[in-house]
């Protein structure tokens, strides 16, 4: 090349190819080929509209290039929702879609044509998109940030094929970073206390939910289980505070400042990554910021084989420890580090199992116990799916999945026993079973399961919510259960519902009937075709002599449960004292329900 034929310059380069295009080509490749040439004509009107210019489109690819940054995202972002609403159109096995990566970089101009570093790194990042979506480098982000009303997800430090250095990136999530007043109040009323929590006076984390950045949406569960094995080997060491999954997780999908994550959850430090599975491969990368600062504390990538990932979640746990300067004694490292499995089929049954269980219905519920069952099959002394397996039959018997609750209240206890069996140093299985127990009316085992949960990890949250309600069932150490239920709100400031309800409980049983309709209301805003919730709500409203507000709530409970019956009600409150049980469920025929 003549040195005189071309000259360098800064220039926004967009690339683009089509996800799966071997396979769409292998299944139909007239059909193929017709789309692919329909989907280029969109996106050359889309580039010429934001002022770019195609610089080539050989096969599936297509290679742009534009004078301004924001010029280049605005039209990546149209053309994905542009491509996607044509591809409603198309069926499932048909839809075409494209990554989409996005570079601000010097390069080589030689007539029509551009190469060098800033084309490479564009062709690199598109390959880290997923399919429909958009990735960018962080001189990109860098110019947009402010620009555009756009979220992202930082990714990492990249490491890719023929550039020297790891490359940042981001995924753009191509949703109006726009948030109206009414949302700002649905928020705050997801909270107790509106104001935000101080910070505690130990080294505090978030981790926040890894993105999944493999091609196959179904391996959502795989980057989910990351998070939560992390987040449980925090949870592990006593001179951290740590918030709960529960809460993390509300900011999966959505755009993120980690400065506010910070101030909402309360907490020094935030965790973010990433996650790309890939065959027998597995990339992880993990960024550990100052949420006060935004600055970075830590970051780092790995590649491994996947049956690595068993010695990686332990590295990377320790590496965050070393990172924030908490220093473990030697029971903490063997706490850390408990028993386990050796057999991957086992652990990805696992983690299938905990999805399952996340989503609360029915069908779900009973795939949980099916992949679970296949996970003991597979390592019969693997303690952890016994104890999501007892999870799922106390959830089969709470929610009236089955017509058999005490059958499933039996199930549970014999599994929560298993887990024990195996692994007496985890708290989930002792919280489970100790409020089984107390649901079928043995306060005292009850209780004393899981106050030994909150002994063994004063940091989860769900051990001190479970240790109040057992104590509310016991109608007995009052002001105890509320402490317990306001520590489990520190730690899990976005809780799942059930804690908003069984404290109202806890409220009620003092007569305090307004801090307990309060916590009722915050949770059928929260989710109003919550069955549990508009219970408790009917019930708090009869009992605060609301008798009108009672009879409205009535109705939606029979919506929400046509078959709905009062034995469900006493599953639900299985107070000792019957007086106050009895005042429970006749506020409940009252409002008109049987």
């Amino acid at each position: 090349m003549n040195t005189h034929d071309f000259k360098r310059k800064l220039t926004a380069v967009l690339s683009a190819d089509v996800a799966g295009y071997s396979r769409l080509m292998g299944e139909d490749e007239a059909a193929t080929v017709r789309t692919l040439e329909a989907y280029k004509q969109v996106m050359f009107s889309l580039i010429r509209q934001h002022r770019g210019r195609v610089v080539d489109s050989p096969g599936d690819n297509l290679l742009a290039e534009f004078a301004s940054v924001v010029d280049a995202v605005q039209c990546g972002v149209a053309v994905q929702k542009e491509l996607q609403a044509r591809n409603a159109d198309l069926p499932e096995n048909r839809r075409m879609q494209f990554r989409i990566g996005i570079n601000l970089g010097d390069v080589i101009e030689e007539g029509d044509r551009i190469y060098g570093d800033g084309v490479n790194i564009a062709a690199r990042l598109e390959a880290l998109a997923d399919p429909g979506g958009i990735c960018i480098s962080k001189t990109a982000f860098d110019h947009i940030e402010s620009k555009l009303p756009l979220g992202y997800q930082f990714l990492g430090q990249q490491t890719v094929k023929n550039i020297a250095k790891p490359i940042a990136a981001y995924k753009v999530l191509m949703e109006p970073r726009i948030i109206d007043k009414e949302q700002e109040e649905e928020v705050e009323n997801e909270h107790p206390d509106k104001s935000p929590p101080p910070l505690p006076d130990k080294p505090s984390i978030a981790v926040l939910p890894f993105v999944n950045m493999s091609d196959d949406p179904e391996q959502e569960y795989f980057s989910d289980g990351i998070t939560e094995e992390i987040i449980t080997g925090l949870s592990k060491v006593s001179r951290l505070f740590v918030i709960a999954r529960n809460s993390t997780f509300t900011y999966k999908g959505t755009p993120i400042k980690v400065q506010k994550v910070g101030r909402e959850l309360g907490v020094k430090y935030v965790l973010e990554g990433s996650v790309r599975k890939a065959g027998d491969n597995v990339r992880i990368t993990a960024q550990l910021v100052d949420a006060q600062t935004g600055h970075h504390v830590w970051a780092d990538r790995y590649d491994r084989k996947f049956r690595e990932i068993f010695a990686l979640q332990d590295e990377i746990t320790l590496k965050i420890l070393i990172a924030m300067q908490v220093k473990l004694t030697e029971g903490e490292q063997a706490y850390l580090y408990g028993k386990g499995t050796g057999n991957l089929e086992a652990y990805l049954k696992l983690l299938q199992g905990r999805q399952y269980i996340d989503s609360l219905n029915r069908e779900n519920i009973a795939l949980a116990q099916q992949v679970l069952g296949e996970a003991i099959a597979l390592d019969p002394g693997y303690a952890e799916p016994y104890t999501y397996l007892a999870a799922a039959h106390l959830l089969d018997a709470v929610f009236a999945f089955n017509k058999s609750p005490g059958i499933s209240l039996v199930k549970a206890i014999e599994s929560a026993e298993k887990a024990i069996a195996l692994d007496d140093s985890e708290a989930n299985p002792h919280s489970v079973l100790g409020l089984v127990l107390a649901i079928k009316g043995e306060y005292e085992k009850g209780i004393s399961e899981t106050e030994r949960a909150v002994e063994l990890n004063p940091n989860s949250a769900d051990a001190h919510a479970r240790f109040a309600m057992a104590l509310n069932f016991a109608d007995t150490r009052r002001e105890e259960a509320i402490a317990s239920f306001k520590q489990a709100l520190r730690l899990n400031p976005i809780p799942p519902v059930y804690y908003l309800v069984h404290m109202s409980v806890a409220y009620a049983r003092e007569e305090s009937y307004e801090e307990a309709l309060a916590l009722c209301e915050k949770a059928v805003i929260r989710q109003p075709d919550n069955l549990m919730a508009r219970i408790f709500l009917t019930a708090m409203y009869g009992l605060a002599g609301r008798s009108e507000q009672a009879r409205s709530e009535a109705r939606e409970v029979t919506r929400i449960s046509p078959k709905f019956s009062l034995e469900y009600a006493s599953i639900t409150w299985p107070i000792r004292d019957q007086t106050t049980k009895d005042r429970f469920l006749e506020s409940l025929r009252k409002a008109g329900l049987k």
